[in-house]
């Protein structure tokens, strides 16, 4: 059986066991709510329309809770005005469960919902449980141990004696000198052996040729040393007068 209720200035085809969503109807959670206003019973092939409503059908339901339809944006805009209005609107709602529909004395009453078995948690998960409850109950939680800590006694430290020598020299003197390490030989690359090679036979030819020519001696000239030459005697004639 359905039938065809009207509420809120809308029309909704329900069944006894189904959720609806209706405008916001007064009433708490767990509540329930009956509507009067029936347009249309069907049941089977038998159809009884309203004119406008059905006398004495009904529909009875629970009210589960609220709710909020579609959001809804109102923008208002003028020209040359610089006009803006930007606004949104969610309506409230209802959520109901059907509960029962009853029309020319016959009531169709929903089905109670069986309960669900609770499936046995898995031996993993078992052990797991386990597991975390007996680490929790061997670790201390933190601030049972900052307490702990708090409350041990607090023992001062002794200063260290002026008397006691300082082994910071007898270390020093037990290690032993390093030897200093050896400065390795670069490598040379072939080119740079070559060029090497090729000066050294050089050398050797000019010295080679140096020895089989003759030995000419240079005989140096003595410097002339320049002299300044006397100047004349005047004519005894022009020293009388």
């Amino acid at each position: 059986m359905y039938a065809v209720l009207m509420t809120g200035g809308k029309q909704y085809r329900v069944e006894a066991g189904s959720t609806l969503v209706v405008e916001k109807v007064g009433g708490e959670p767990g509540s329930s709510v009956t509507f009067d206003r029936i347009l249309l019973v069907g049941d089977g092939d038998a159809v009884t329309v309203g004119n406008p409503t059905i006398a004495g059908a009904s529909v009875s339901a629970t009210v589960l809770g609220e709710a909020l339809g579609p959001k809804i944006v109102v923008f208002k805009f003028k020209q040359k005005v610089k006009y803006r209005r930007r606004t949104g609107h969610r309506q409230h709602m209802t959520r109901l469960h059907i509960d029962s529909i009853s029309a020319d004395g016959k009531t169709v009453k929903a089905e109670a919902p069986e309960p669900k078995p609770k499936a046995p948690a898995p031996e993993a998960t078992q052990t797991r449980a386990r597991r975390s409850a007996a680490s929790a109950e061997a670790k201390p939680s933190r601030r049972r141990a900052a307490k702990a800590e708090s409350e041990r006694p607090v023992v001062p430290e002794t200063p260290p004696s002026r008397s006691t020598p300082k082994r910071t020299a007898s270390k020093a003197t037990a290690k032993a000198p390093e030897s200093p390490a050896r400065p390795t030989r670069a490598r040379r690359s072939t080119a740079a052996a070559k060029t090497a090679e090729t000066k050294g036979e050089a050398t050797a030819k000019d010295a080679k040729a140096s020895k089989a020519a003759p030995s000419v001696s240079k005989t140096s000239k003595p410097t002339a040393r320049r002299t300044t030459k006397p100047k004349a005697d005047a004519p005894e004639s022009a020293q009388e007068d």
